[in-house]
């Protein structure tokens, strides 16, 4: 199955302009701004500004240069925000992919959440 990207979605929207955001880092391959509705008093979102679906995707088709910039800067932003864990207390980085993952935007991000504790992420069985 081929990855299928929405240029209507509403990330390619916000790096085109369309929409406004909370810029908190923008490099020449990626872009992190506030979350609009957030979940814990730090919460980033990091997103790639190629045409990526999900994180398999952006792992496998972008190049070195676009991932060790998106890297790098997921790594600035959490030592920016002082939850970087040699810092601070830890932060949670969560990238959702596909109908099982609950994947919400299809475009590949990361979610960046920290400045108090999180909680398990999925429930034991």
């Amino acid at each position: 199955m081929a990855y299928v990207y929405d240029d209507q979605n509403i990330f390619a929207r916000i790096l085109r302009g369309e929409i406004p955001n909370k810029t908190v880092r923008e490099t020449p391959h990626t872009l992190a701004f506030h979350d609009i509705h957030p979940q814990a008093p730090v919460h980033v979102l990091v997103i790639p500004k190629g045409r990526y679906v999900t994180f398999d995707h952006f792992a496998l088709e972008a190049s070195p240069e676009e991932i060790a910039d998106f890297t790098r800067t997921a790594g600035e932003i959490c030592r920016e925000l002082e939850i970087a864990s040699d810092i601070g207390q830890g932060y949670r980085a969560i990238s959702n992919a596909g109908a099982h993952g609950l994947q919400e935007v299809p475009h590949y991000h990361m979610h960046i959440l920290g400045g108090r504790v999180l909680g398990r992420l999925v429930e034991k069985p």
